[in-house]
């Protein structure tokens, strides 16, 4: 089991505090300045004794005819005056006015001419500007107070739906936030028979969300009237601490170790179940395409399920894995299925693997393993650039923005104060949103606007692919 998750039924302090209105913007904290020392004169350099001349900078040859160049004066005293003008001509243009023979920090610049002029010109015209590198804001956009939030590594509590409104499970009941007013209304609280909120989940279409429940209960709610569509009992044993939406397909992943499919338009709706794990599924993933669904669990196993191997064995009543990859040390929560590369999958291990890794998941090779130091909770893909967000535990409780593949550190985002649990992405895909131990919901701006894409060169499409039904991505 991954180390530092708290049990849902811990006792409560026994000194009354009075309770905090849910996702009301948090109260400012005092500056703390960095307590790193630097360096007291870092622009102070060094250049060795100047009385020892540097040979490595000097020019010899120079020095030469600057030390011959008298005794010529004196034996061609009486030379013409076209020769003299010629003399200094030359000393102008060649040497540059140069009089020092010793030089005893850096080489005299190399002697200008025309060509040099030219080539220099030349190149600044043909030299593409350099690509500027995206500002990255190091603090949260806006932080809101999340007062009941459950400090359990294997729960889902946090979702962003397409229609903009963000979901956040606070005890036993589930607040919506809109992101376009900022607005916060109360879904539902259950009672303590069924609660807490174990997961939350928005279904494509933005309007209707899954809410998994400690009872082994899913339910249904359409939020636009605040109404519970139906209540799905039996599925579990108990908790659902996961979720994960497939068109009219909601996936479900219980402490039981099942995983079930069941189609919601209908009324009986297990059509599958996946058993592969022995301990509690606490990450579930489908791939943008729908066919592939990754897994993972307690058990420190990541499975990777085929939708074409379900249909294959409809009689079996349960479904054989296409991956079963036992790398990771801890539970496998994380997962992130890349928006540019339809087969590669990210996954982060718990606190004592830390790492995470990158798969192909139609070979089920693993491509890639960074340490990153501590437990890996959630990760999430830039969908406009080749970047990857991933949050941590103890002992900084960061954000960390990488740069794939070469994993490059970009950016690390501090400010929570214990470990972060859950992130959800916005759905222009620019801003996440993070919800950590330390009962905070903060928005960071970190992923940036995309840039403009280039635009075609009048005539440039020629030939058999130059019609009318091409589509241009934006």
């Amino acid at each position: 089991m991954d180390a530092g998750s708290h049990s849902i039924s811990s006792e409560k302090s026994s000194r009354y505090v009075a309770p905090r209105p849910p996702l009301q913007e948090a109260g400012s904290r005092p500056y703390m300045p960095s307590l790193s020392t630097a360096s007291r004169n870092p622009s102070a350099k060094c250049y060795g004794d100047r009385f020892i001349p540097d040979r490595s900078a000097m020019d010899m040859d120079m020095a030469h005819y600057l030390l011959t160049e008298p005794r010529k004066d004196k034996e061609n005293a009486a030379a013409s005056p076209a020769k003299e003008a010629y003399r200094k001509l030359l000393a102008e243009k060649i040497l540059n006015n140069r009089t020092r023979i010793l030089s005893f920090r850096n080489k005299p610049p190399e002697p200008e001419s025309i060509l040099t002029g030219l080539r220099a010109d030349a190149a600044s015209i043909q030299a593409k500007p350099a690509k500027q590198r995206r500002y990255i804001p190091q603090s949260a956009e806006r932080t809101l107070d999340a007062p009941e939030l459950v400090d359990d590594y294997y729960l889902n509590l946090l979702d962003w739906g397409s229609s903009n409104v963000l979901s956040i499970a606070l005890g036993n009941s589930v607040y919506l936030w809109d992101a376009t007013n900022s607005s916060t209304s109360e879904l539902v609280t259950v009672d303590e028979d069924n609660g807490p909120v174990t997961s939350v989940s928005w279904a494509p279409d933005g309007r209707h969300i899954a809410v998994g429940l400690n009872s082994s209960d899913v339910q249904l709610w359409d939020t636009s009237s605040n109404r519970l569509l139906r209540t799905m009992r039996g599925v579990h044993d108990s908790r659902v601490g996961s979720l994960a939406w497939n068109n009219n397909i909601l996936t479900t992943g219980g402490i039981d170790g099942k995983i079930v499919n069941n189609d919601v338009r209908i009324r009986n709706h297990v059509v599958q179940t996946y058993q592969g794990h022995q301990q509690e599924v606490c990450g579930l993933k489908w791939s943008g395409s729908g066919q592939q669904l990754a897994s993972g669990g307690n058990d420190n196993l990541l499975h990777i399920w085929d939708v074409s191997m379900a249909s294959s064995m409809p009689s079996a009543g349960r479904t054989q894995w296409l991956h079963r990859l036992e790398d990771h040390l801890a539970a496998v929560k994380a997962l992130a299925w890349c928006p540019f590369q339809s087969n590669l999958l990210a996954s982060g291990g718990g606190g004592s693997d830390r790492c995470i890794k990158f798969w192909n998941t139609h070979t089920g090779a693993c491509l890639n393993s960074i340490d990153t130091g501590s437990q890996v909770c959630s990760l999430v893909w830039n969908k406009n650039e080749r970047e990857l967000l991933s949050s941590h535990g103890f002992a900084q409780n960061q954000l960390t923005l990488w740069k794939y593949p070469s994993m490059v550190k970009m950016a690390e985002l501090t400010g929570h104060t214990s470990r972060v649990l859950f992130t959800a992405q916005s759905p222009d895909g620019l801003t996440v949103a993070s919800a950590a131990a330390d009962e905070t919901l903060r928005f960071w701006n970190v992923f940036g606007a995309p840039e403009a894409p280039k635009t075609a060169t009048k005539g440039s499409h020629t030939g058999m692919f130059n019609n009318s039904n091409h589509i241009h991505i934006r």
